[in-house]
């Protein structure tokens, strides 16, 4: 990225939020979700692949989701996927289908799941600073080229970690609503 664009900028950091909105509501805390698994990836083909790319997921029960896999040699990979996913799920493979039995939430339950949140978070934090990493970098390759000074280069400098501040705090937010969510159910 060598021009600076700082609309780029907020669409890249809103793309992590978005991500990290679509992790957290897969985090369900009562009832069997199928975006419980959206962060799931198996190893399938040489490469990670999803896991609403290799079979259904569904809701057959209130406390229960079942994978049907396509590929017949992807299932053993598949409940491997889940079962060392870190959402504590201790998955049961049958023939193509694989039952996930949801957990009760005990409070050691809760705390885990927490920190699955918590981990999600921070790795969007991550991903709004290497967007702001980005930003500044093409910022410096503008003022080297001799593109805009250095008063507009500390402006937009600024710029970028306003926005920057913006996002962390709305990750920050995010995290925080989820963790009560999961605490008081």
């Amino acid at each position: 990225m060598s021009d600076f664009d700082i609309n780029n900028l907020q669409q890249r950091m809103q793309g992590a939020l978005d991500n990290l909105n679509k992790d957290l509501s897969g985090l369900r805390t009562g009832r069997a979700s199928p975006d419980l698994l959206n962060s799931i990836a198996v190893d399938a083909y040489g490469s990670k692949m999803p896991i609403n790319q290799v079979g259904n997921i569904n809701v057959p029960e209130p406390r229960m989701l079942s994978v049907q896999v396509w590929d017949a040699n992807l299932a053993g990979p598949t409940e491997k996927a889940i079962r060392e996913s870190g959402l504590g799920l201790n998955p049961a493979l049958e023939g193509n289908v694989i039952r996930i039995p949801l957990p009760e939430l005990t409070e050691e339950r809760r705390k885990d799941l927490t920190k699955v949140a918590g981990s999600n978070a921070e790795n969007a934090r991550i991903a709004v600073r290497n967007v702001r990493r980005d930003g500044m970098d093409a910022l410096k390759k503008q003022e080297k080229d001799g593109d805009i000074g250095k008063d507009e280069m500390h402006t937009k400098s600024d710029e970028v970690q306003k926005l920057t501040d913006e996002f962390v705090s709305k990750i920050d937010e995010l995290l925080k609503t989820k963790t009560e969510e999961i605490m008081q159910v």
